[in-house]
């Protein structure tokens, strides 16, 4: 008897657990700020966030269609002060989202924002400020306001020495953060490898595959004995990745580690790059040869005459020069890739590529037999070059969609970008098979093994691309082309419907179509209106535009067959989205009684009703409820389980249409069937 109450009492205790703990308001970014003078009437205002772990804040500045950016406010600027330039923010990490389908900023663990300001009255005692902004764990979105006050006092300001040396301990700490976050970890080593293999394809151009037999031969030729050829070799090699590296380190050097990722968001960068990967692709094709001066080349030569090991450097310097039309495009290509990253990023780039690139002189060196199994020079290497080149045309294109989607222009949507690439991948294909000839092309009566299975490839991926003119997704090439919202026809002929017809009909007063095509309310006394009119419970969508779990849920959730039914038939679906930024009109801003904050938009509406009925705050959150607003079934938030999200929708649904049953006692039996 003992044993089945314990075992009883625990069970209700699980019970219990769960469902408050999915009522909880997470707050996983925790603020501070502080104040410090730059002159007699200059400050900084410096706002800290400290973030939880695995959650994410955003940058603020990010594209449109994505996740909601960090607004800073500060009131009465102008008045008393004025803002001097934008609000800087600390280094963060970018990184393409396939939800959004576009590359996303944010921050792990800390960030650090801030604001010059030039005080014009000096008898400014305090300034007001707050920020507004999203944050985002695996599971669930949160939107939230925070309010900051920066007092202007000598108590609350650093002196210039104190200010020097606490910044030199956040430079430190981005430093600290930058090594060990996992998400810059697997960032470089994903340019590592890009950079490898480019690697490898510059070895096989005309301008770098004919000299590893010369080199090879003129080291073991040369040397006194094998192992000194050896020797020599890999100092070579060592020489291509020291001089490879250091044309990294001057561009990391030059334009600085963190200016780097801000440069290659840049429209101007994006539009001027566009431009130079069209040249180089012009002249990969054979219209003409890119080349340093002649002089440069001759006069390393003579230093490489000199012999020992420092003639052995300039021997790879010479090497680099003289195949600099065929690697230089990939270099630029690979720097520019790399610069979008930041910091170290075009140092390890360069790694990567000058490995591949002297790691053959280092094996054939030490076994001069398999100099034998290397394929003769011949045209096949310009057709190399020549595939490259389109590669490199197709990759213009996507630094050009880049200043598009900045600005907004609408000229290179998503429709004319794919037609783009159809075209090129298309004329690949018909070059690879024979049936078009560029200028240093030569003759062949038939195409090799290698050739065919390559055209192959290229044929298949064009016939890939075409269906994405009519709506496909093509997650292949995702983060390529611009997001699917961004063309002509963002719900065209491709656009899928779950199998579902288009609707017809009229809507009721109030309603709009939602995800699917499902009737869906954007204020709740409406939906509760017309949920009493055709008897039906109500299902509270809490949501964000923004809200990369909640597109999750709408489009692999809810797409399911099954679901679509339920949620069109049998509910009346309230979807209240709380980052919506319109302001409500003044007669119906107020104070949170629950927060104590100004809800002055219809998203903090919504947010602050999400608060104060359900003690939560997080997106998406769906709550099941009666008529009397009463609760059907515990809410459910982030279920990628498309049977259990089902299921958890039949039980509310069920627990409605039970005759004499009140809502409570519905909760409570459809809360111990959940967890058992």
């Amino acid at each position: 008897m003992i044993d089945k109450l314990l075992k009883k009492g625990l069970f209700f205790l699980v019970v219990l657990t769960g469902f408050f703990s999915q009522a909880q308001i997470h707050n996983p970014v925790e603020w501070d700020s502080e104040v410090k003078q730059i002159s007699d009437n200059e400050y900084q205002l410096v706002i800290n966030a400290y973030i939880q772990e695995n959650w994410h804040l955003y940058s603020q500045e990010l594209p449109e269609g994505g996740a909601l950016p960090t607004v800073f406010k500060f009131e009465d600027a102008g008045d008393k002060y004025e803002l001097v330039g934008d609000t800087n923010e600390s280094e963060s990490v970018t990184e393409y989202d396939n939800v959004f389908e576009m590359d996303l900023t944010y921050f792990s663990n800390s960030a650090t924002f801030t604001q010059n300001i030039k005080v014009l009255d000096s008898s400014l005692a305090s300034i007001q400020g707050k920020v507004e902004y999203q944050a985002c764990d695996d599971k669930a979105c949160i939107f939230q306001t925070e309010d900051f006050e920066f007092i202007i006092n000598e108590k609350s300001i650093a002196n210039a020495g104190k200010e020097v040396s606490e910044n030199e301990a956040i430079s430190e700490d981005k430093e600290d953060l930058a090594v060990n976050n996992p998400e810059e970890k697997r960032s470089f080593w994903g340019i590592f490898i890009v950079a490898f293999l480019s690697g490898f394809a510059a070895l096989l151009t005309p301008c770098v595959f004919p000299m590893i037999p010369m080199t090879v031969s003129f080291f073991t030729k040369q040397s006194k004995s094998r192992a000194a050829g050896i020797r020599n070799a890999i100092f070579y090699g060592i020489s291509i990745v020291v001089i490879y590296v250091l044309l990294g380190s001057l561009v990391t050097l030059i334009f600085g580690a963190d200016s780097l990722n801000a440069l290659s968001t840049n429209v101007w960068f994006n539009i001027i790059f566009f431009i130079l990967l069209v040249v180089f692709a012009i002249s990969f094709m054979g219209a003409f040869e890119i080349v340093l001066p002649s002089s440069w080349g001759t006069k390393i030569d003579s230093k490489a005459d000199k012999g020992g090991l420092i003639g052995i450097f300039f021997m790879a310097l010479a090497l680099a020069i003289v195949s600099f039309s065929c690697t230089g495009p990939i270099v630029g290509t690979l720097l520019v890739e790399a610069a979008s990253k930041g910091g170290i990023a075009p140092i390890v780039g360069m790694l990567g590529f000058s490995l591949a690139i002297a790691l053959p002189f280092g094996l054939f060196a030490a076994f001069p037999g398999w100099l034998n199994t290397l394929p003769k020079s011949g045209g096949w290497l310009n057709t190399v070059k020549v595939t490259l080149g389109f590669l490199e045309l197709a990759l213009a294109f996507k630094f050009l969609s880049n200043a598009d989607l900045v600005l907004q222009l609408h000229i290179l949507e998503r429709e004319i970008f794919l037609a783009i690439w159809i075209a090129i991948f298309g004329m690949l294909a018909l070059y690879l098979f024979g049936k078009i000839r560029l200028p240093h092309d030569s003759k062949v009566d038939h195409i090799s093994v290698g050739r065919l299975i390559t055209g192959l490839v290229a044929l298949i991926f064009t016939i890939y691309l075409i269906p994405g003119l009519w709506g496909a997704p093509l997650k292949i090439i995702s983060g390529f082309p611009p997001p699917m919202q961004y063309s002509e026809s963002p719900d065209g002929v491709g656009a899928s419907n779950a199998g579902v017809s288009s609707p017809t009909g009229s809507l009721p007063e109030g309603a709009k179509y939602g995800p699917h095509d499902i009737v869906s309310f954007h204020e709740y006394e409406d939906g509760l209106e017309y949920a009493k009119q055709k008897d039906l419970p109500v299902l509270i969508d809490f949501t964000g535009h923004a809200c990369v779990n909640c597109r999750k849920m709408e489009e692999r959730v809810w797409s399911e067959p099954q679901i679509l039914e339920v949620l069109k038939n049998d509910v009346v679906l309230i979807s209240l989205y709380v980052d919506d930024k319109r302001k409500l009109p003044e007669s119906e801003q107020y104070v949170s009684e629950t927060t104590g904050k100004e809800i002055e938009s219809i998203g903090n509406k919504w947010s602050d009703f999400q608060i104060t009925r359900y003690k939560a705050n997080a997106q998406p959150y769906y709550v099941l409820i009666d008529h009397n607003e009463e609760k059907l079934i515990a809410p459910s938030a982030y279920e990628p389980d498309a049977d259990e999200y089902y299921n958890w929708l039949k039980k509310g649904i069920e627990n409605f249409s039970k005759p004499g049953t009140s809502s409570t006692q519905s909760l409570n039996a459809d809360s111990v069937s959940v967890f058992q």
